[in-house]
């Protein structure tokens, strides 16, 4: 076993804290919006709270080299959150987390020409730029929407012999449960959103949660685990099943890039998701063949950790897995990945590099999507014999995605019809975005792949 060697940053991936119920199409899954709750937000600034003690606490085996642990420094924190399909509720999540990462302090201040000490509000409240990622502009963090071939494969899934046998298996429960659903559709392909009402309602409804039968629940979240694992994954790395990890490689690597790069200031990349790429990049990892349990849906406020180290042998930098799940665990959990412990910063990326699918043009074509999210444009670009046209990135991450920059360029004609073929770039420049407001499983078994 390889020794800990020095921390110089870490990947974070998040999920939304507690909200209120919602409701997606089981087979696109698209989905309507809903907001954080009270609980929510104290889950997610717990997390930001364990997050500082275990890498912003110089007396922790954990801290991380170099940062400032005390006021934000914007050039060494970046923070991104799905801005899509649930409203407000990540970003709102990484609000409250932040203020547990880098809570107030009167060391955020400013002194005036005339010798004036101005310290933040609240005793110093500190704003961390907050990049709100449009899923109708990028499609990194939820690659799955619109994606044609995505829900085929749903669809496929769906009208297999191993979905026929599990809906077998759950026709007694899926009886048994009806009166409990609030009129949702009883049938294992909704069972995600059965599931949700169940735990939702099971939190926040004292009546509810009382008259619900022991075990239902429980019993709920299995047969969701094992839709929701054969949905969001698939066996081969480069599988469409694992289109919502594949969106995030380029993040990935991209704060793995910029983390060992000693002329690069950046310590901590947070990303805040759904619950559905933890499943795919789970699998792609080969963290769910070595650790079944996860398999499944993560609980709120659950958490990844891809801390980059650096060994005191002066070796090649190293990746290891932490994982969180959720406010009911106290602190990381360390998991073997790629076969092993630490794995060699290399490795992790020419395992994942491959199989990334870091712009448009790419989740265009693995999509087979030429209507949406801008592919049309693409697709318009082509039929007048343009190749490429170079504009610039939006979001700041590395890889092109083509979005609405493109559309009100073609709206104003500008350049006529127009594409942007993005490549993958890592170390970008880093703009700060604009300040301001911007479940595991508890059960034994977990779901086989089909």
């Amino acid at each position: 076993m390889s020794d800990d060697g020095k921390l110089l940053g870490v990947v974070i991936l998040t999920r939304h804290g507690d909200r209120e119920g919602y409701y997606q199409d089981p087979k696109t899954y698209t989905s309507k919006d809903t907001a954080i709750t009270p609980l929510g937000s104290q889950q997610e600034y717990q997390l930001g709270q364990y997050l500082r003690s275990r890498y912003l606490n110089s007396s922790s085996s954990s801290f991380i080299s170099g940062v400032n642990a005390s006021v934000a420094d914007d050039d060494q924190i970046k923070i991104r959150a799905d801005g899509g399909g649930e409203g407000g509720v990540i970003f709102n999540s990484a609000l409250s987390m932040l203020q547990g990462l880098f809570p107030p302090t009167r060391q955020y201040n400013t002194t005036l020409a005339n010798g004036t000490m101005v310290v933040g509000p609240l005793s110093g409240y500190q704003t961390v730029p907050i990049e709100s990622v449009d899923s109708e502009e990028n499609i990194s963090l939820e690659g799955w929407v619109d994606c044609n071939t995505f829900t085929n494969n749903t669809k496929a899934l769906y009208a297999s012999s191993a979905f026929a046998q599990k809906e077998e298996e759950a026709a007694s429960f899926l009886s048994d449960v009806s009166p409990y659903v609030g009129g949702r559709p009883t049938s294992l392909e909704n069972m995600w959103n059965i599931f949700d009402y169940l735990n939702v309602q099971s939190i926040h409804n004292a009546t509810f949660a009382a008259a619900l039968p022991d075990g239902y629940l429980v019993r709920a979240r299995d047969f969701a685990n094992w839709l929701q694992f054969n949905v969001f994954s698939s066996p081969e790395i480069d599988g469409v099943g694992n289109i919502p990890g594949r969106t995030m490689v380029s993040s990935i690597l991209d704060g793995v890039a910029s983390i060992v790069d000693s002329s690069d200031p950046l310590k901590i990349r947070y990303e805040g998701i759904s619950y559905k790429p933890f499943i795919s990049l789970f699998q792609m990892i080969g963290a769910v063949e070595a650790n079944l349990q996860l398999a499944g849906i993560v609980n709120y406020a659950a958490a990844i950790a891809f801390e980059v180290r650096s060994p005191t042998d002066g070796g090649e930098p190293t990746i290891r897995l932490q994982f969180k799940n959720g406010s009911e665990e106290a602190t990381f959990t360390e998991y073997e990945f790629m076969g092993t412990r630490d794995v060699p910063m290399s490795a992790f990326v020419q395992t994942l590099a491959p199989v990334g699918v870091n712009d448009t043009t790419a989740w265009c074509h693995v999509c087979s999507n030429t209507e949406t999210r801008g592919c049309q444009y693409l697709v318009a670009a082509q039929a007048a014999g343009v190749n490429s046209v170079k504009l610039p990135k939006i979001g700041s991450i590395g890889a092109g995605f083509l979005g609405a920059g493109l559309a009100l360029l073609l709206a104003l004609g500008v350049f006529g019809v127009l594409v942007f073929i993005g490549v993958l770039t890592v170390r970008p420049k880093r703009k700060p975005a604009a300040k301001g407001s911007v479940h595991g499983s508890d059960t034994e078994s977990q779901p086989e792949k089909y």
